[in-house]
């Protein structure tokens, strides 16, 4: 095998690889939550303040970090942002939306608030939450949220 074949070779096994190590976020809401499917335009509405209430009447609450650049970059893709748009936009919604440090913290909200909705990494995923199909996938399928 000649230089230019294994440099094609490892250039096209790291791609193919790369979407294993890419951020994988599972968007969660409270048990008592009956929603369990929103499209990406929905949920687009929802982290933008446009649809403000469930389908059963309850206010939606939106959870998100105060500081997670993973979030951040699926949350402006899914809004079509820039950087400096969603950083404005978050600046401008603060009021909004509540912020909190971990994981950890998003699901205790998210727990605590009938009409939470909050994205968290799927590792730390538990039974406490439902996760919601956006598009009708899952975390870790091809499609789930844009990574």
């Amino acid at each position: 095998m000649n230089i230019r074949s294994a440099i094609y070779a490892s250039v096209f096994l790291f791609a193919s690889l790369s979407p294993c190590f890419a951020h994988h976020t599972a968007v969660i809401v409270n048990k008592e939550n009956a929603v369990d499917n929103v499209t990406s335009a929905h949920l687009s509405k929802i982290v933008r303040g446009e649809i403000k209430k469930w389908p059963d009447g309850r206010n939606i609450v939106l959870v998100l970090h105060k500081e997670a650049e993973g979030e951040a970059e699926t949350l402006e893709r899914l809004n079509h942002m820039s950087a400096p748009e969603w950083k404005t936009f978050l600046a401008t919604h603060k009021d909004g939306i509540l912020f909190v440090d971990t994981d950890a913290d998003v699901i205790k909200t998210v727990q605590a608030e009938p009409g939470a909705i909050g994205l968290i990494e799927v590792h730390s995923i538990d039974n406490s939450v439902n996760v919601v199909h956006v598009d009708g996938k899952l975390p870790m399928e091809f499609g789930y949220l844009p990574h």
